[in-house]
């Protein structure tokens, strides 16, 4: 009985080992206009690294600047907002994004990494604050911060829906653009979180 146990293991693997060398290659997708790599299953769990595209590099880059306007927004509104319902999204919307920052932050820490030690160039792309959509004006700031009580409220809500709007424009147009999946995952979030945020944001009615 033993004799055949083994025998019959034997077999097993030896099937398994054949299966795995009959294993089609692997296509990874590259960005828009760009032909897509031939993997070996052989290059799965090795050394070869897929960057991602510049599209995917420059929404992360952007997009954590356009989340830190909209945490010093939000920032104001514990001292000068009066509608509590407006206090209350500001803390959701400061309290979300605080952490997508810290999310964005480490992919573009982890792709430096990834970069530099497959002798790619880490560098980031440059920011143009004035070239992202829904970015308030520093005169648009200096007025909130200036105002307050329904004055306060209603100036929040008109910048934070354009905020908003602006920050779906950006994703919406990465996951057309981006091939990384983490990236896609982070827009995703924002198109499903900020929709979500924009219609409450219209529903408050301040007198």
């Amino acid at each position: 009985m033993r004799i055949v146990f083994v025998a019959v293991l034997i077999a097993v693997l030896a099937g398994c080992t054949a299966q795995a060398g009959d294993q089609p290659p692997i296509i990874a997708p590259q960005g828009p206009g760009e032909q897509a790599q031939t993997l070996s299953p052989d290059d799965i769990g090795t050394d070869r690294w897929v960057a991602p595209s510049e599209a995917d590099l420059k929404y992360v880059a952007r997009m954590i600047v356009h989340h830190k306007q909209a945490l010093d927004m939000s920032a104001l509104a514990p001292e000068r907002a009066q509608n509590e319902t407006v206090r209350g999204l500001a803390s959701r919307i400061y309290d979300a994004q605080g952490p997508e920052i810290g999310a964005m932050e480490q992919w573009q820490r982890q792709f430096a990494e990834s970069a530099s030690t497959h002798g790619h160039s880490a560098d980031l792309p440059d920011v143009d604050h004035e070239s992202m959509p829904g970015m308030a004006t520093d005169e648009q700031l200096a007025a909130l911060k200036a105002a307050s009580g329904a004055d306060f409220d209603r100036l929040y809500l008109q910048l934070m829906i354009a905020h908003h709007e602006g920050a779906l424009q950006m994703a919406i147009e990465l996951l057309s653009t981006g091939s990384d999946v983490r990236v896609e995952e982070m827009a995703n979030d924002v198109v499903a979180s900020q929709t979500d945020e924009i219609n409450r944001m219209k529903a408050i009615t301040i007198p």
